[in-house]
């Protein structure tokens, strides 16, 4: 579904992805985890078209997306949640939930999908005429995803969805995620700094530092990976 191919992404003169290769087909979770200034968020926002590599190539579904704005990537079926959420905090939740679908055009189906966002997370049902600054960080978090999900994404991209969230919230937000997987044959792109989490989530991970892929595994081996253990699973 999605391949980066020696992607270099810059900063100005500054060097964040150097030449990394990432395969992701339709249907899996995939992880991408290392420590904070890795790479991570970056890779995200270069597949999005926020931050464009300037050399290497992306292509989604067999078709070159480097070069395109992310309004037109977002159009043909990817998604983002970007770290820290970042919704729209004066507009209301069923208002972000429609600026989520606003590329749309088929009314009947996107009111279907407000139904089921609805039945996915209850509590927004009952947010749904409050203003998203309002809500607390899960909610925010639930919020993020659901509009996200709103664009009827192929692929799901997610950036660190457990920061600064309770436990008991984050077994939540990833319980919802395996249900999309599952249950929308929605392929996930998950970045996150909790990586136990996170490869118990997924079926394959990466592993990223400065500004390269330096493993690539079954989330079962690398779990099961000393060097892994060490240095990203506190054991």
């Amino acid at each position: 579904m999605l391949s980066l191919s020696n992607v270099e992404t810059y900063y100005g003169n500054i060097q964040a992805l150097k030449g990394i290769n990432i395969n992701i087909s339709a249907g899996e979770i995939i992880t991408l985890i290392g420590a904070n200034g890795a790479g991570k968020s970056t890779t995200l926002m270069s597949i999005s078209g926020i931050a464009p590599p300037r050399e290497g190539k992306i292509i989604f579904m067999d078709r070159e997306i480097h070069n395109l704005t992310p309004d037109v990537i977002v159009s043909l079926g990817i998604s983002q949640v970007p770290e820290g959420r970042h919704i729209f905090p004066e507009l209301t939740v069923l208002e972000n939930l429609q600026m989520g679908a606003f590329l749309r055009a088929d009314n009947k189906q996107t009111r279907d999908d407000l139904e089921y966002i609805f039945e996915l997370f209850p509590i927004l049902t009952q947010r749904r005429n409050q203003a998203g600054g309002t809500l607390s960080g899960g909610e925010q978090q639930m919020l993020a995803i659901s509009r996200a999900l709103m664009a009827r994404p192929k692929l799901l991209l997610l950036d660190e969805p457990s920061l600064g969230l309770a436990p008991i919230v984050v077994k939540q937000i990833f319980e919802i995620i395996r249900k999309i997987n599952t249950e929308n044959n929605t392929t996930v792109f998950l970045v996150e700094q909790n990586a136990n989490l996170a490869l118990r989530l997924a079926d394959r991970g990466y592993v990223m530092e400065n500004g390269r892929i330096v493993l690539e595994d079954s989330s079962e081996n690398l779990l099961s990976n000393e060097e892994v253990r060490k240095a990203y699973l506190g054991i």
